[in-house]
């Protein structure tokens, strides 16, 4: 399972199973909100929440985790852009390298000036290779890191990329599309990257029907992210956690 059931980070293996994770932007989220959202997740049975994005403007991630951490039990993983986004109330970061880009400050610079932090922080840290992904529309995160996402249809970019991050030693792959993408990464680029390497991959931007879900799935993806949808349409968590637990339900029959 990936994360490791947030106790003792070991190597990663790849299981067959889905894991279903929530991305919470705090800029969009007052306690309403997310009081209604937690329900929902815990009805939905989401497997973690990603908590971050790539341009924080407003104070309230600390209380968004403070509140999660009260009323659920969902693991909190953070999804930060800098060093100035750890908190020690979530149970674990992302540790992004943003391989698909050339920019320093985001493969090695912020981790620089994070360490210390994290070594001394209860944080359980999981490095992950970013992959962002040119899915029809400049995103937040290519804007910010100054960097050039990898094209839509170029899969053997992605898949060496993938491929480089692991023999580099990171443990997850996350191929973004960014908030707000107009479509999906694609089935081809998915596929290439998961048979490319070995550690889990996660797969988020543009999923925004249960049809995708479950494309995203087919091809090979562990763990799905959804995030910019659900503030729309909170319902989709419910359609997101069928289609995973089909593919789990069925993964369970034939063992």
């Amino acid at each position: 399972m990936p994360f490791n059931n947030l106790c003792q980070p070991q190597q990663p293996a790849r299981t067959g199973r889905k894991h279903f994770a929530v991305l919470l932007d705090p800029d969009n989220l007052d306690e309403a909100k997310c009081l209604h959202l937690l329900e929902l997740s815990e009805a939905s049975h989401v497997d973690f929440f990603f908590v971050g994005g790539s341009l924080i403007t407003t104070q309230n991630q600390a209380g968004i985790i403070k509140l999660i951490k009260e009323r659920s039990r969902i693991p909190v993983i953070l999804f930060p852009s800098n060093s100035l986004h750890i908190d020690n109330q979530a149970d674990g970061i992302l540790l992004l390298s943003l391989i698909s880009g050339r920019n320093p400050e985001f493969l090695i610079g912020q981790h620089v000036l994070s360490a210390p932090i994290l070594k001394a922080s209860n944080l359980h840290v999981y490095p992950t290779g970013y992959m962002l992904v040119d899915c029809g529309r400049q995103t937040t995160a290519s804007y910010m890191s100054g960097t050039t996402p990898i094209p839509f249809d170029k899969a053997a970019i992605a898949a060496c990329t993938a491929m480089a991050g692991e023999l580099l030693g990171l443990k997850y792959m996350y191929l973004d599309g960014g908030s707000g993408a107009a479509k999906p990464i694609s089935v081809e680029m998915i596929t290439a990257v998961c048979e490319a390497v070995e550690v889990p991959v996660i797969v988020g931007g543009g999923i925004n029907s249960a049809d995708k879900a479950k494309a995203a799935l087919d091809a090979g993806a562990d763990v799905i992210v959804v995030g910019n949808h659900i503030e729309k349409s909170p319902g989709f968590l419910a359609e997101v956690s069928s289609v995973i637990n089909s593919y789990n339900l069925a993964l369970d029959v034939h063992r």
